[in-house]
């Protein structure tokens, strides 16, 4: 697996996120919050991600995208160690539920933990 986020690998589906939501479980390191879904995709896509900022926590748009770049930087960098071999396919929603703005190495260290405790609950 490379250490790409390419365009396949992007949420983008309205349905598939809201069953997401529906039906997913959750795996909690704060301030970082995965929901995860085991699911088939039309394109063969191992994972399909997105990330997340509350609008309630971070009122300025340019503040939220700044999050939400780090934090695909954060899992952009881990994904190829914590799921290059694995054969299931995965839904995945990573939210960001502090009120604190992060720096790149506070969420890297943070979705190392993140992803570590999903492969445990997982396996």
């Amino acid at each position: 697996m490379d250490t790409s986020y390419s365009q396949i690998e992007k949420l983008k589906s309205k349905k598939l996120i809201t069953q997401l939501f529906e039906k997913g479980k959750t795996v909690t390191i704060y301030p970082l919050k995965l929901v995860y879904l085991e699911t088939q995709f039309e394109d063969n896509a191992l994972l399909k991600t997105g990330v997340n900022v509350s609008k309630r926590n971070f009122k300025k748009a340019v503040d939220r995208n700044r999050i939400k770049r780090l934090m695909r930087e954060a899992y952009r960098l881990n994904k190829a160690h914590y799921f290059s071999n694995t054969s299931k396919h995965y839904a995945f929603m990573i939210l960001y539920i502090d009120k604190e703005m992060p720096n790149l190495k506070f969420l890297d260290s943070k979705m190392k933990l993140l992803f570590k405790k999903f492969k445990e609950k997982v396996v």
